[in-house]
């Protein structure tokens, strides 16, 4: 049977399936969710992946943050803060009367805890955990102060437009540190913070279970439980939603995405966000220290096919790492156009007329990963055709993002969520050479002194408009280096049950069950 054909009768069953019985009835006000891979660790200072992130977020809260729907900074567990005029001091004011799951009290400690830990050395929860973007989020930070227990103050060694948005991140969430102290290395498998669920349990490879915190600050959470099932194998996903062993999926497989719009049982909701999913070039490594090499692999790629073919306009074209349309991206910049012959002409001025053979990490799934061992078999295919043999190795999620940190790769398949539309957001800890450290993310191991000196001025203006200059100067210099071999920004999905009320995707792909309601 021709894979067209086999394709259609899967999507044909799972579409029938349904209107079969539920495989067994969920019990009330519990949400069941499928994610696309195990969270790997909750500690939200030390999370690198989306699904910990989605999960995690739910148990810790930020000072500042985002409403529904939109990425414009309000306030959080701070209720107004004040910035200095030289953009030194950020002082902020909580909210009174809000406890951790633990019982003790949100206050100006706590906050003074939750990021010192991650930027002293000396702190005594320092070597409780590996904090991979502290460098990033607080490297700039010269201090935090308490001023009284409900007043805060950070200090920043130079100003820093984007520290706002810094604070949103999850890396800056803030957790009790009683909890930390008593659990130690094992907070990272149940923490405790101010947020709408309290952390339930964890069966590996099973399931993570929150418990509604019944005493939430902001308003009454509607449901009791949410349960988190990982489920790598996208139609094994599906089937569970439809035959009602899930009520929520992320990441909605891209060949069931059209059928799934149409089936009166569930509702699929898709939007942008501030995504990229890049294939990674090791740019300190033979052949691909020589940026011809690293432009030939651009040419050599079809990626309008990637996002015709396989994501099935689940995704855009990306022409750098900086969503389109948004304050920061260049509108004239140029995608790398589909020329394998320029591919080829590349190679051979680089000194590889004959091309030469390399390896090709890829997780089996993950957070933002998309399709990823499908995408990555059309890029195997495409750089063969121009003399590029590549050996694809695929990994676990987790294990995955373990090989990543040895800096042994030569090209890698990874994506990037940035959170919010700030270019600082993304342009600075996946390039910046600042971002080499041993658990940074820049992963590509880039380094261009000019660029690096455009995203520092960058920081020190508040003037948007003459931020958005700056960063279009340094994605022309990207365009040129060529780091990465720039695929596409997903398009996000979700789809659910009718039993689901209330919930709403969010551009910065958190996964906010606490709006839903169940019926």
């Amino acid at each position: 049977m021709h894979l067209t054909a086999v394709w259609l009768a899967v999507v044909t069953m799972l579409v029938a399936l349904a209107g079969a019985p539920a495989a067994s009835a969920q019990p009330a006000g519990t949400l069941i969710v499928g994610l696309v891979a195990e969270p790997v660790n909750l500690d939200p200072a030390q999370v690198t992946d989306l699904n910990s992130n989605r999960v995690g977020r739910r148990i810790v809260e930020t000072l500042v943050t985002f409403p529904d729907e939109s990425t414009q900074i309000v306030p959080g567990l701070a209720e107004s803060w004040t910035i200095s005029k030289d953009g030194l001091r950020y002082t902020f004011k909580l909210r009174k009367g809000i406890t951790f799951h633990d019982g003790t009290p949100l206050n100006a400690e706590a906050v003074k805890d939750s990021i010192e830990r991650q930027i002293n050395p000396d702190h005594p929860f320092n070597k409780l955990g590996k904090y991979p973007f502290a460098g990033y989020f607080f490297g700039n930070v010269k201090a935090v102060e308490a001023i009284d227990p409900l007043t805060v103050e950070f200090i920043l060694k130079e100003p820093r437009a984007s520290f706002l948005s810094v604070l949103t991140a999850g890396a800056a969430s803030i957790v009790s540190p009683a909890a930390v102290k008593k659990l130690g290395q094992d907070y990272a498998l149940s923490p405790v913070g101010t947020g709408p669920f309290k952390f339930g349990s964890w069966e590996r490879g099973q399931r993570v279970v929150l418990e509604k915190n019944p005493s939430y600050w902001r308003y009454p959470v509607k449901i009791d439980r949410v349960v988190y099932r990982p489920i790598v194998e996208d139609q094994a996903r599906l089937t569970e939603l439809l035959t009602g062993g899930l009520d929520l999926i992320v990441g909605t497989p891209p060949d069931y995405v059209g059928q799934l719009e149409t089936n009166p049982k569930v509702t699929l909701l898709k939007q942008v966000g501030a995504h990229v999913w890049y294939l990674g070039i090791n740019n300190q490594r033979k052949p691909f220290d020589d940026k011809r090499v690293r432009q030939a692999l651009n040419y050599a790629v079809n990626k309008d096919a990637i996002v015709r073919d396989v994501l099935k306009g689940t995704g855009s074209l990306s022409r750098g790492p900086v969503l389109p349309g948004t304050w920061g991206a260049d509108p004239g910049l140029k995608a790398y156009p589909y020329d394998p012959d320029k591919a080829r002409k590349l190679l051979a001025e680089a000194g590889y007329p004959s091309g030469f053979a390399t390896t090709l990490w890829v997780p089996e799934s993950g957070s933002g990963m998309q399709s990823p061992v499908a995408m990555s078999t059309v890029i195997q295919s495409n750089l063969k055709a121009v003399g590029v043999n590549i050996a694809m190795q695929t990994m676990e999620w987790g294990a995955y993002l373990a090989k990543l940190r040895t800096k042994e790769q030569d090209l890698f398949a990874l994506s990037w969520m940035a959170g919010n539309e700030d270019p600082d957001m993304v342009m600075y800890p996946l390039l910046h050479s600042s971002q080499w450290t041993p658990n940074g993310p820049n992963r590509a191991l880039y380094k261009n002194d000019k660029y690096d000196e455009l995203l520092h001025q960058a920081r020190l203006t508040t003037d948007q408009a003459r931020r958005a200059e700056l960063y279009r100067q340094a994605q022309k210099l990207l365009i040129e280096d060529a780091p990465w071999i720039f695929i596409d920004h997903e398009i996000q999905t979700a789809a659910h049950n009718k039993r689901v009320q209330g919930f709403k995707l969010h551009p910065s792909f958190d996964l906010r069950v606490e709006t839903i309601s169940l019926k």
